[in-house]
Parts: structure tokens; sequence; C-alpha cells
């Protein structure tokens, strides 16, 4: 039998975190193409942290909350719609289509240091 409590709450504790992290993950690889030369995800609208931009119905809504359900709330995984990016855009394309693909995971690395700091600074003096 499933624990429905559980499992709501596990889905309100984890919707917000991800939500920023997907959409500022997507937005940092289109500024960082936007930057470098090519304007392809500037000009689509998807250099923004509007979320409502980045979210696919599936990879974004159903499949996270199919396995949510199914696993009980013990796994969760998603995807957002890809940012755009013409590579032929960059100025220089084999260093700058390095630069792009590492600012998605990048800014998650950067947003999960912002998040800690506060928890450690709180946390850490109380013991």
């Amino acid at each position: 039998m499933m624990d429905w409590q559980g499992i709501a709450f596990t889905a309100s504790v984890w919707v917000l975190p991800v939500l920023i992290a997907i959409t500022f993950h997507e937005a940092a690889h289109g500024w960082t193409a936007w930057r470098l030369g090519d304007d392809t995800a500037y000009r689509l609208g998807r250099v923004t942290v509007n979320p409502f931009r980045h979210i696919d119905l599936f990879g974004t809504v159903l499949l996270p909350a199919l396995l949510l359900f199914a696993s009980g709330g013990r796994m969760m995984f998603g995807f957002a719609k890809p940012v755009p990016v013409n590579f032929s855009g960059l100025g220089r394309p084999r260093r700058d289509m390095v630069l792009v693909a590492a600012a998605g995971p990048g800014s998650n690395l950067l947003l999960a240091l912002l998040s800690a700091l506060p928890l450690h600074l709180v946390l850490g003096r109380s013991g």
C-alpha cells in the first residue's frame, strides 16, 4: 500500500528546488551560447529564468510524477526542453561548445554551493 502523504510531502519538497535547478541549468546553456556569439536561444526566449519556457510536459511533469509514485516517493528523474544552440554561430566553436555544455552543470554546482552556505552558517554554529 502506498503512503500518499509521504509521496505528497516528497513531491512538495522536491518540486521547487528541482524546478529552480532545471530552469537555471537550461538558461545557463542559452546565456553562455548567446554571450559567445550564438543568439538562437536568445531569439527564442530561452535565456530566461521563467520556468515555463523550459518545461517539457513529458520530461519535467509526467515522467518525474510517474517515477515518484511508482517508487513510493524514493526516486525521481526528469529533464527539460533542450536549449537550441547553433554551434557554427559561436566565435570559437571547438572551445565554445565545451563552455556551453559546461554552463548547465556549472550553474547547478553554483546553486548547490549557494544553498549549502546558509545551512552551514546556521547549522554549523549550533554544534
